[in-house]
């Protein structure tokens, strides 16, 4: 602060005493003037410490602290240390999406003897990759399913309207289109952008029921059944809860609740709308699988299904049991990883709660095969499902389709910022400011995104032949090792036993959970 008071006070003078021989020196204000109107600003205001300290000066600490992240991912971090994704694997994302070179000279850069490195066991015997089918499929829809979809083994996991900008969501839905894949809508309600492209819908219905609600906030099956007649839509999915805030809802504030987000999800404009953390549909286990039957029917036998990130264990067991006593089961669960994805959280939400991808994906898988249910229901993946390895990874611990979010966003140009939820996004991918949003071309970023799809899955069919397999689908945990210790590697099936099946049918702690409440 005796600083900027000593300069302010000799180059008032200076300008001044110059001034008055030399009239020109009085234009030396203009760079200086705005500088002693940016201290005494400093000075006065009682936010910031160190500003009120060091006038103007202090100011750099924010700026270094602003551009950090971009300084670290460029010139600091090596490429395989980034972090929630590593330049590795987001630049074979990018590489796969522009149809540039892919692959990389002189070996892996990783650590082969460090502690969680992973791997595939190949085969002697490989198959001939040209022989195999480029665009495996799963055939999605139980017994009670009219209108069963044919799901490719990886489509757009689930992404809202209004945390993605307009151009991303139509760029999505027309890589979809062009793909041959799905696109989850998100929590957030059917737009016109996830309609004009043409590409098929997975549905996404959360607590705030958003584009089939009444007035008051609760499910309305008019409008449900509505929406579901729309021939995009090919699957429905409820979500119980998502990796990146599980246990948490969240809420739209009035400044974003447009009159265009307020029609998409059937709320007044210009008011905060709260998607609260429970369903008000059901409250029991049993309530919720017969909430899913009646979904079913009233979309004319289309695929309904749920997304959960796995927390308390025993209340999976008591879904699983209403399952079997009601007879009801839902076409498919989505698993999806406590690590996270695209929707802004608290970081407690995001850093400690909900467990990761791989340990409920085999608990998931397990526990179905352990109520003999397992083949009455299809499972899909999502967290961090980035490349082919990542896809087989998931199918060995019991996926038959993986949905990607981030990865499809890097195909858009997202550029991990790690500003998404700021509307400061520069590639225009997560925010709403429209002179950013024009930064993304629909018909060139959907190309892109139909390039990675296709990359990626042939990756995924390479590997499965390579590991002497007809389709990825007969991949097992057998197949993929992990080293534990510098001098110990386990399977997947020693990491992850497999469950006997009906194993649990007639165990004790089946017994003991109710499914007319949650425990």
């Amino acid at each position: 602060m005796k600083g900027f008071i000593a300069f302010t006070l000799v180059s008032l003078a200076f300008i001044t005493g110059l001034g008055y021989f030399f009239p020109w020196a009085w234009w030396l204000l203009v760079p200086v003037a705005p500088l002693i109107i940016t201290g005494l600003v400093d000075i006065t205001q009682k936010r910031h410490a160190i500003m009120r300290n060091y006038p103007i000066v202090g100011r750099l600490r924010y700026f270094m602290e602003d551009i950090r992240p971009k300084i670290y991912q460029y010139f600091v971090e090596s490429d395989i240390d980034g972090s929630p994704i590593n330049r590795v694997d987001r630049s074979t994302i990018y590489q796969r999406a522009k149809r540039e070179l892919n692959s990389q000279p002189f070996g892996t850069q990783f650590n082969v003897y460090a502690e969680g490195y992973e791997w595939m066991a190949h085969s002697i015997a490989p198959r001939a990759f040209e022989s195999m089918n480029k665009d495996p499929r799963v055939l999605i829809g139980g017994s009670d399913c009219k209108q069963p979809y044919s799901a490719s083994i990886l489509n757009v996991s689930a992404m809202s309207y209004g945390s993605l900008s307009s151009n991303a969501v139509e760029a999505l839905n027309g890589g979809a289109k062009l793909g041959g894949f799905a696109h989850n809508t998100g929590e957030g309600g059917i737009s016109e952008h996830h309609l004009n492209q043409g590409g098929d819908i997975i549905w996404q219905i959360g607590t705030g029921y958003f584009g089939c609600r009444n007035a008051e906030g609760n499910f309305d099956e008019k409008l449900f059944s509505e929406k579901c007649a729309l021939p995009n839509i090919k699957m429905i999915e409820l979500k119980i809860s998502q990796g990146a805030k599980p246990g948490h809802g969240g809420i739209l504030p009035a400044s974003k609740n447009t009159p265009e987000i307020a029609a998409i999800r059937h709320v007044k404009p210009h008011t905060t709308v709260a998607s609260p953390p429970y369903h008000t549909a059901f409250g029991s286990p049993r309530q919720m699988v017969q909430f899913i039957s009646r979904m079913r029917q009233l979309s004319d036998g289309k695929p309904v299904g749920f997304k959960l990130c796995i927390g308390q264990k025993r209340e999976f067991h008591a879904i699983c049991k209403a399952m079997l006593e009601t007879g009801f089961y839902p076409d498919f669960i989505t698993v999806d990883g406590g690590e996270g994805g695209t929707g802004a959280a608290p970081p407690e939400f995001s850093n400690s709660v909900g467990m990761p991808l791989m340990d409920a994906l085999a608990f998931v898988h397990d526990t179905l095969t352990g109520y003999n249910i397992r083949h009455k229901v299809k499972l899909i993946a999502s967290g961090k499902v980035l490349t082919g390895f990542h896809l087989l990874r998931a199918m060995a611990l019991g996926a038959d389709a993986c949905n990607s979010a981030r990865a499809m966003m890097m195909a858009l140009g997202c550029i991990q910022a790690l500003v998404c939820n700021t509307n400061k996004c520069p590639t225009g991918v997560a925010t709403q400011d429209k002179w950013l949003m024009a930064g993304l071309v629909v018909d060139d970023k959907k190309h892109r995104v139909a390039n990675y799809h296709q990359d990626t899955i042939e990756s995924a069919i390479e590997l499965a032949a390579a590991a002497g397999l007809d389709t990825p689908h007969g991949i097992t945990r057998s197949h993929i090792s992990r080293r534990v210790f510098m001098n110990q590697v386990k399977t997947f099936e020693e990491i992850y036993p497999g469950a006997q099946v009906g194993g649990l049918l007639n165990s004790q702690e089946m017994e003991t959970i109710s499914i007319d409440k949650w425990q």
